[in-house]
C-alpha cells in the first residue's frame, strides 16, 4: 500500500512528507521508502500560529482561519508528494496536523487539539486521508503522546539490551522498546529540546533569527550555573511516566521568569545554557529507563553543539542517528505516520498502553474519503510484532 506520511511538529516551521510502500510479511511491517519532501509555512501563517499558540489569546475566527490554512498548506504538499515520490499512485494520506494545544491537568491529559482540516488534503489530492490520530488514545485514558512510540517499539525490537529512540523536536521524546529484564516499553516526553533555545534567540534577535543553526550563539555562550539551576528545578522532570508536555508549558514567558534577576547574561549565555538543560533532562531521563543505545531523530540531531553535549551527559551510552538503522532522522516522525495509517487502515490498534498510559491499545484516526468511494483494505491477517526496512528503489517509484 503507497502511503503519504505528513507531520509539522511542535516547532511549526514546516510541513514535511514521506511516501512508503508498506507492505505484511508474517509478522512484519515492510517499509520501503520512497523520499521526503517538505515545505515551509508562508511567513504570515507562521506568525498568525505563533500569535495564536499559548499563552496567547485567540478567537474562534483565529482558529477556523489556521484550521483552513494549515489544511491548505497540508493539501498543496500532500499533491507535490504524490506526484514527485509516488508517481501519481499514492493510496492513503496520512496527516498528524499541526498541535496547537495539549490540555493537562494534574499529570492527566483532558483534550488535545491538532489544526489543518483532512478535507482540504483529499479534495486536493482524491485520497481519503486518516487524521486526528491522538484524540482516540486520549478518549482511552492515555496522554496521547508519544504517539509514534508503537513504530519505534517495531523498529527496534530485537536488538540486545535497551535500545532506545529519541526525537529532538521542539519538545524531546524517547521510546526504550524494553525495559531491563523483560520489563514492558515505555515512552513519554522528557521536556523542552528546541522549543526554549528558539523562543531565546527569536526574543534576543528581535525576530530575525528563528533558531540557533548550527549551535552557533550556544558555542559562543557559557553554562550560567544559577540560571540552569532553576531550570532544572522544574516539577516535570522528577514527574513519573507516562507524561507528556509541550509549548503550553516551555514557551517565552516562562523563560523571562526563569531569567528574572539575571539580566546581566548574555544572549549567547542563555542559548548554551538552554542547550545544556536540553542535554541534561535527556541523557537523566534516558539513564532512567537503563539505555544502552538510543538513536536520536529530529531537528535537534542538525545542531552539533547540543549532540557533542548529549553525548558528553550520556556517557558511555553510543548515541547515533535513526539513519543508521534505515530511518532518515529528518524524515522518521512522517514515515511513522505513514505506519500508524497503515495500521489504521487494516484494522489495528496503533498504541502501546505502557507507553502512552491508555486502558487499552486503540485504532487510531477518523477516515476522511477521497473522491471515489471508500475502500479499505482486508483486515490484517496477524498482529505485527516487527518493522523491517527494505532498500529504496534504486530508479524512479517503482
Amino acid at each position: 500500500m503507497r502511503i503519504i506520511g505528513m507531520m509539522s511538529g511542535t516547532s511549526y516551521d514546516a510541513v514535511d512528507a514521506a511516501a512508503a510502500d508498506l507492505t505484511f510479511d508474517g509478522d512484519s511491517v515492510v517499509l520501503r521508502p520512497l523520499g521526503m519532501v517538505s515545505a515551509r509555512y508562508d511567513d504570515g501563517l507562521r506568525c498568525a500560529l505563533a500569535a495564536a499558540l499559548p499563552p496567547a489569546a485567540t478567537t474562534l475566527k483565529d482558529v477556523c482561519l489556521l484550521d483552513t490554512c494549515i489544511g491548505q498548506a497540508f493539501a498543496e504538499l500532500a499533491v507535490r508528494a504524490d506526484r514527485e515520490l509516488c508517481g501519481g499512485r499514492a493510496e492513503l494520506v496520512v496527516s498528524h496536523g499541526q498541535t496547537v494545544h495539549h490540555w493537562t491537568e494534574g499529570g492527566r491529559v483532558r483534550g488535545t487539539l491538532q489544526l489543518g482540516e483532512p478535507a482540504w488534503i483529499a479534495e486536493a489530492t482524491g485520497r481519503p486521508v486518516v487524521s486526528g490520530l491522538r484524540t482516540r488514545d486520549v478518549a482511552a485514558g492515555g496522554q496521547g503522546a508519544p504517539l509514534v512510540s508503537i513504530v519505534d517499539v517495531l523498529w527496534l525490537r530485537g536488538r540486545p539490551g535497551v535500545p532506545v529512540a529519541l526525537n529532538l523536536g521542539g519538545i524531546a521524546n524517547i521510546t526504550a522498546a524494553a525495559g531491563p529484564a523483560g520489563a514492558p516499553p515505555l515512552a513519554f516526553d522528557t521536556g523542552p529540546a528546541n522549543a526554549l533555545v528558539d523562543a531565546a534567540v527569536h526574543h534576543f534577535t528581535g525576530g530575525r533569527l528563528a533558531y540557533d543553526a548550527d549551535g552557533a550563539l550556544a558555542a559562543r555562550g557559557r553554562v550560567d550555573a544559577e540560571l540552569l539551576r532553576r531550570l532544572l528545578d522544574e516539577p516535570y522532570y522528577t514527574a513519573p511516566p507516562p507524561k507528556t508536555t509541550g509549548k503550553e508549558v516551555f514557551h517565552l514567558p516562562y523563560l523571562l521568569a526563569a531569567l528574572e534577576g539575571r539580566d546581566a547574561l548574555r544572549p549567547a549565555d542563555v542559548v548554551a545554557t538552554l542547550t545544556e538543560l536540553t542535554a541534561r533532562t535527556v541523557a537523566d531521563a534516558v539513564r532512567s529507563v537503563g539505555a544502552t543505545e538510543v538513536f536520536a531523530s529530529g531537528g535537534g540531531t542538525r545542531n552539533p553543539v547540543l549532540m557533542d553535549r548529549l553525548r558528553s551527559a550520556l556517557g558511555g551510552v553510543p548515541l547515533r542517528g535513526s539513519g543508521e538503522l534505515g530511518l532518515p532522522s529528518a524524515a522518521k516522525e512522517a514515515y511513522a505516520f505513514a505506519v500508524l495509517g497503515f495500521l489504521t487502515a487494516h484494522g489495528l490498534a496503533g498504541t502501546v498502553p505502557a507507553c502512552t498510559g491508555a486502558r487499552h491499545a486503540t485504532l487510531l484516526g477518523s477516515i476522511t474519503p477521497g473522491r471515489h468511494a471508500l475502500r479499505l483494505p482486508e483486515p490484517a491477517p496477524t498482529v505485527p510484532v516487527r518493522l523491517r526496512l527494505t532498500p529504496p528503489p534504486p530508479y524512479g517509484h517503482g
